[in-house]
């Protein structure tokens, strides 16, 4: 039987980057007779097209998957039954499907039955361990760990080995899949239980691993120096010593908004004291115009300072070190892309929390000053206010006060959770704004993605609901959306490698 040749294989999913330099049928083809060639057991590949053109030129198993975008759900692996069926009819072997607990046009079972009456195998591509239990009561062959981490949150750095190994218990059918990016990390999926194994980035998307070996050879000639990193919020201030991705002793301080900033750096300079004897240099992360030195606000609604404050001059003054300053979503928009989501992609960032941040990182170089400010647009307002003020957190708050509620806007989107009617409104009515905010940023600048932080942003099914409110403009106009994988931590991250990148002092 099929399913027991695969056993013990190497799968190589054949999938290119999207509008990428080989996102051809031509080198689809040749990815996958090559992948053959040095001892692959099966393909998965993307769209009808391809499955068409490789199962003309093999016999070999092949996963057949359709990715699509779309308007009213945030499930995008083979969402329909017709492309289940048309995949089946390509001369796919297998199907596989997104088997998460999201809403969807149509039922798991329903994609079962419809692949199972074309006589062949379905997979069901799992993010944890209850949709695989569900999966199987429903009559799924396979279950994989496709989707682990790509279904709300941070996106995790490594493979999901606990996933596998509690899949193991439900079935022996595992196909481990999933930032598989090494033999060492194949080899302990089989470990811990998986049938098999898909590998896809790491082998046929030349565009990620050049950038996996391009990120370990500057990270091997420029060994960073720490950096006392400060990220200068509205509701906090957060502080570390930082070496490249590492973060050591972290402090976090609560901002007191009508102090103002010669009491912030005292405040600072106080109780980090000890950590100036672990730094070479600072570097702060600031809300806000930050240029040469000096800070400035572009919003004062989300944190006030008089103009051209010398911010880098008093750090230095009061820390006896070197100190630099960028905006905070622009430091955050180079740390995703050094060591996050972003990692080897021309990228926005959107960090989404009491205001809206925006950064950019186009052709491999961090776009500073004022580009990508996008929390402080007027034209999604028609004019009224900066649109962070009808879709951050303190509009979140402020909803919630006029709608007789005294939640804040984790309480609001905890409330959302319970299924409360007046949460869920004014959650939607913000992912709406986003929404809308991300096409305009795609139509504008063309990213391969944006990636999405914050407090509100990272918050759960925020991004979902992002993802369900795009308009429906086809998929070569739909932004590509990520969560960030540093979390609250990429500021600190990023304005430490700008830091030690030379940034102007």
């Amino acid at each position: 039987m099929l399913i027991d040749r695969l056993r013990h294989s190497l799968i190589v999913s054949c999938q290119p980057v999207p509008q990428g330099p080989m996102d051809t049928a031509e080198c689809v083809v040749a990815f996958a007779l090559a992948a053959l060639a040095g001892g692959a057991g099966g393909l998965r590949v993307e769209s009808v097209e391809y499955v068409k053109a490789v199962r003309a030129r093999t016999a070999a198993p092949i996963i057949g998957i359709v990715k699509e975008d779309r308007s009213d759900t945030a499930v995008r692996i083979t969402p329909l039954v017709e492309q289940a069926q048309a995949l089946a009819d390509a001369g796919a072997d297998i199907v596989a499907f997104d088997a998460t607990r999201r809403p969807r046009p149509a039922s798991v079972a329903s994609l079962i039955a419809a692949i199972k009456d074309r006589g062949r195998l379905t997979m069901a591509d799992c993010s944890d361990i209850e949709d695989a239990r569900q999966a199987m009561a429903a009559g799924v062959d396979i279950v994989g760990s496709t989707l682990s981490g790509y279904t709300g949150g941070p996106e995790p750095a490594g493979p999901d080995f606990e996933l596998i190994a509690a899949m193991r218990e439900l079935t022996p059918y595992v196909m481990a899949e999933g930032r598989l990016r090494s033999p060492e990390q194949a080899a302990e999926a089989m470990r811990r239980g998986a049938w098999c194994v898909t590998i896809g980035s790491a082998i046929t998307r030349t565009e990620h691993a050049t950038a996996w070996f391009r990120e370990a050879i500057d990270n091997a000639v420029a060994v960073p120096e720490p950096v006392l990193a400060i990220d200068i919020g509205g509701t906090k201030m957060s502080a570390a010593i930082v070496s490249g991705a590492e973060v050591e002793d972290e402090v976090v301080i609560p901002t007191d908004r009508d102090a103002g900033p010669d009491a912030w750096v005292a405040v600072l300079a106080e109780r980090l004291a000890r950590h100036t004897r672990a730094a070479r240099s600072i570097a702060a992360a600031v809300s806000g115009l930050a240029v040469d030195g000096r800070w400035s606000p572009m919003n004062p609604g989300t944190l006030n300072v008089p103009p051209d404050y010398p911010l880098a001059a008093r750090l230095s003054e009061a820390f006896s070190l070197p100190a630099v300053i960028a905006n905070d979503a622009q430091a955050a928009a180079w740390g995703e892309y050094r060591f996050g989501a972003g990692r080897g992609a021309d990228m926005a960032f959107l960090t989404i929390s009491t205001g809206i941040g925006g950064g950019l990182v186009l052709d491999g170089r961090p776009r500073l000053g004022i580009a990508g400010h996008f929390g402080i647009l007027r034209g999604p307002t028609n004019g009224a206010a900066p649109l962070e003020d009808e879709v951050s957190g303190r509009w979140i708050a402020a909803e919630a006060k006029r709608a007789g509620h005294t939640q804040d806007a984790a309480g609001v989107f905890a409330a959302a959770g319970r299924g409360e009617a007046w949460a869920d409104a004014i959650i939607t009515a913000s992912a709406r704004k986003v929404a809308l905010l991300c096409q305009d940023i795609k139509l504008a600048l063309d990213p391969a993605r944006i990636v999405m932080g914050g407090g509100i942003g990272l918050a759960p099914g925020f991004i979902e609901r992002v993802r369900v409110a795009l308009p429906d403009l086809g998929s070569r106009l739909r932004p590509e959306l990520v969560p960030a994988q540093l979390g609250v931590r990429a500021g600190l991250i990023g304005v430490a490698d700008l830091s030690n990148r030379g940034l102007k002092r």
